[in-house]
């Protein structure tokens, strides 16, 4: 080989690795491509680099970095109706042959009267309501099997998409950069922890044993030579406003640095993060798009984001504007 072929790919090499790193060593690669570029980008994008940045004032250390996100309206849709809620209707309805009492009886007459204002006016605490009266007695394995059957066959009423297949784009990718940059992700939501924990790992590269969640209480029973986990008809947590920094200390045991929501209901986690002794980073998800998804904030019966608005403000929160920030909502707007 000449000395001029070798001189030209040794200069190729140096090339491509310039092109591939800046002067610190960071990958140039746009790590959320479609967020569009402005100041909510850049300022996650610089929040990241200044963590793991050991000359930086605002560095991190990798033990400390925790991020917490909201599940419904934060990570994945939540209109018209949470879509756990969708899960208990359907499991009522299936069931109601079997509870003619229900028919008198609210939470559970407000679904077979097809009343969804007044079914919405129950909360996150009627939807355990109604998961508790269908689900009690059952092992976990059982609820676990129900919820991934509910998933294969239930389609949005708008979308005609399994549920699972409405989660956002650009927040998938804003989990994956954390996690490459030694973040550890967990969910914190309001929502059915043991729902979650299904589908969350495939989802989001969030194993189970990083989602906080409401629950029903349970117990540890030896039952035809198995050893079972069955649920009882009583609730244990409720993970919502308050419930979520409670939540996160029992079981995180930390503070964390990075903390998502969408509505007042996470307002508490937020509040929480800020108030670490180090950096920290407080991000609001405000849904301003009526045409690709929804357009809702302070008077929305489902995820009502009114006080943390006013707050994010005032304490210099970054807010995304969906319509404005977002390049598409859902994956399978990727072409």
């Amino acid at each position: 080989m000449k000395k001029q072929t070798i001189y030209i790919l040794i200069i190729s090499c140096f090339t491509l690795l310039a092109a591939c790193h800046n002067n610190n060593g960071k990958n140039n690669k746009d790590p959320l491509p479609s967020w569009n570029e402005g100041d909510v980008k850049k300022s996650i994008i610089s929040f990241v680099e200044a963590a793991i940045d050991e000359n930086s004032s605002n560095y991190i250390s990798i033990e400390d970095r925790i991020a917490t996100f909201d599940n419904d309206g934060n990570l994945w849709s939540e209109q018209p109706y949470y879509f756990q809620l969708k899960f208990a209707i359907d499991r009522i309805k299936e069931q109601a042959e079997q509870h003619p009492e229900w028919a008198e009886t609210y939470p559970y007459k407000a679904v077979l009267d097809n009343d969804m204002e007044k079914l919405i006016s129950f909360g996150k605490h009627g939807i355990l309501e109604l998961v508790m009266a269908t689900h009690a007695g059952m092992s976990s394995e059982e609820f676990n099997a129900s919820v991934q059957a509910w998933f294969e066959k239930a389609r949005h009423p708008r979308f005609d998409k399994k549920y699972n297949e409405l989660i956002y784009q650009p927040m998938l990718e804003l989990l994956q950069y954390l996690q490459q940059n030694q973040f550890k992700t967990f969910i914190v939501s309001g929502g059915g922890v043991d729902f979650i924990r299904v589908w969350s790992d495939e989802a989001y590269n969030i194993p189970s044993d990083q989602v906080i969640g409401s629950s029903l209480a349970a117990e540890f029973v030896f039952e035809n030579n198995e050893m079972i986990i069955r649920k009882l008809p009583k609730i244990n947590f409720i993970d919502d406003k308050e419930g979520k920094p409670v939540g996160i200390h029992q079981y995180i045991g930390k503070k964390p640095v990075f903390a998502s929501g969408n509505s007042d209901g996470d307002l508490q986690m937020l509040q929480y993060t800020s108030s670490g002794s180090g950096p920290s980073f407080m991000l609001y998800l405000h849904h301003t798009d009526s045409v690709r998804e929804w357009a809702y904030d302070r008077d929305s019966h489902v995820g009502r984001l009114d006080k943390g608005l006013d707050i994010a403000e005032k304490e210099d929160w970054a807010v995304i504007d969906m319509a404005k920030d977002w390049k598409v909502i859902y994956p399978f707007e990727i072409e």
